[in-house]
């Protein structure tokens, strides 16, 4: 099983390195771009015998204790069997 988690700034947070992307690809002439965020990508291999319910808090936990700053940050996740 694997969770797969998607850390990216609060919507209030300033982003520069998007907004610099943003600006890159425009200088580039990409179309359709309207704004850039970016974020962490975390994949987080679980051991086999571990219950889809179990799993679930214990990525919940670890995302929001360890992989994100809880101030500026929000994350989301996913887990695949």
């Amino acid at each position: 099983m694997k969770a797969y988690v998607y850390v990216t700034l609060k919507t209030t947070v300033l982003d520069p390195q998007g907004k610099t992307i943003q600006g890159a690809l425009k200088k580039m002439n990409y179309k359709g771009v309207g704004d850039v965020r970016q974020g962490k990508y975390f994949v987080l291999t679980l051991e086999p015998n571990v219950e889809k319910e179990k799993a679930r808090g214990e990525v919940e936990r670890i995302a929001r204790e360890v992989l994100t700053n809880p101030v500026i940050e929000e994350f989301s996740y996913k887990i695949e069997d």
